[in-house]
């Protein structure tokens, strides 16, 4: 997770309510099932003693989500003023997840939640494309078609033009060239919003010729996708599927770079673990990326500022602060890592920090 995802966190004020649950459906009764969804959460949210501003924002934002295609999970994050976060999970969480404090929950939206950043979907063929850009928290930003101008793009059958010619080369020549736009269009999106990866959706001629096409820059982040096609009937959740893992697999290569880096940097003093000095780092602004793995209850102390997290008074003491708060790690680190311009990462076994903190330096 990208700090600048969350940047706008640092000045909202509390208390805010974080929601993680399963929103998958197998039947076509939607708004039954997100009224006994919110029904629940509701309940959890009353006996924590969330004012009703709050509940209120929760309610529309759960009440009123998108009917979801397929497995998933959906995460919110509100405030008394309005809902901060509302997007769909990768991967629906393990239980549903309420909480009501004075920081955000983000750890999930680490875990699950998609890349953080832009990414563009194409759907094309040798008459066009149809280009769709997702934000870094899954909803649409950017949809459009673009359509070759050029006539014909199939070849003929037979001898469709006796005297005029072959009108084979006149097809290559068109198939060409609507392929050339789409690939303009697509390197101008990518650039424009950043986005990457590009996942290419299409039978394989047409997606090997716009991989062929495309500019140096625009092809480091192209991705094929194997299934699913541009045309009408193509099943669009089998498509929505493989990028999904698409992006997990990706999450598992971000997890095994940061693992070699900090294993690397453990001997040069560019890595460091366990609450004490991964505390430090943050409040000196010196981590690059924090490692969380299993926290459990863990508690941290936060002083004036978000940034200002230590495991002992002390710490605060000599930093000036003027209070303190004891706060659930899990929130308070991922908080002040956001504060500070850190990247988040969630980290599974393979990599097993003292009391499941750690964090690669920038210095």
């Amino acid at each position: 997770m990208h700090a600048d995802r969350f940047a706008d966190f640092t000045t909202a004020t509390g208390p805010f309510v974080s929601v993680y649950y399963e929103d998958s459906h197998a039947t076509e009764d939607a708004a039954k099932v997100a009224e006994l969804t919110w029904r629940s959460i509701s309940e959890q949210l009353e006996r924590l003693g969330t004012p009703q501003a709050v509940l209120d924002n929760v309610e529309r934002a759960v009440i009123e989500a998108p009917t979801a295609v397929g497995s998933g999970g959906r995460a919110i994050v509100a405030n008394p003023e309005g809902v901060l976060v509302h997007e769909r999970l990768v991967r629906p969480p393990l239980r549903t997840e309420v909480r009501l404090s004075d920081m955000p929950y983000l750890l999930p939206l680490v875990e699950h939640g998609t890349s953080g950043r832009p990414y563009l979907v194409a759907a094309v063929d040798h008459a066009g494309g149809d280009l769709t850009v997702y934000d870094r928290h899954g909803g649409v930003l950017h949809e459009e078609t673009v359509t070759g101008e050029g006539y014909p793009i199939h070849k003929a059958a037979g001898a469709q033009s006796p005297g005029y010619g072959d009108p084979e080369p006149n097809v290559e020549e068109q198939r060409r060239r609507n392929i050339a736009a789409v690939a303009d269009r697509i390197t101008e999106l990518v650039d424009e919003h950043h986005a990457e990866p590009v996942f290419v959706i299409g039978e394989v001629r047409s997606r090997t010729d716009l991989a062929e096409t495309v500019p140096q820059r625009t092809g480091d982040v192209l991705v094929q996708v194997q299934t699913g096609s541009r045309a009408e009937g193509s099943d669009r959740e089998r498509v929505r599927q493989s990028i999904q893992e698409e992006l997990a697999q990706r999450r598992l290569v971000e997890m095994d770079d940061a693992a070699e880096r900090y294993r690397a940097g453990a001997g040069t003093g560019l890595a460091v673990e366990g609450s004490s000095e991964v505390t430090a780092a943050l409040r000196e602004r010196r981590v690059d990326t924090l490692i969380l793995g299993d926290l459990d209850d863990t508690t941290v102390l936060v002083g004036d500022d978000p940034s200002l997290v230590a495991a002992d008074v002390g710490a605060l003491s000599e930093m000036g602060s003027g209070s303190e708060r004891v706060c659930r790690a899990d929130e308070a680190l991922p908080f002040a890592a956001v504060a500070t311009g850190a990247t988040v990462l969630r980290m599974d076994e393979r990599l097993t920090p003292a009391d499941g903190i750690g964090a690669l330096l920038r210095y």
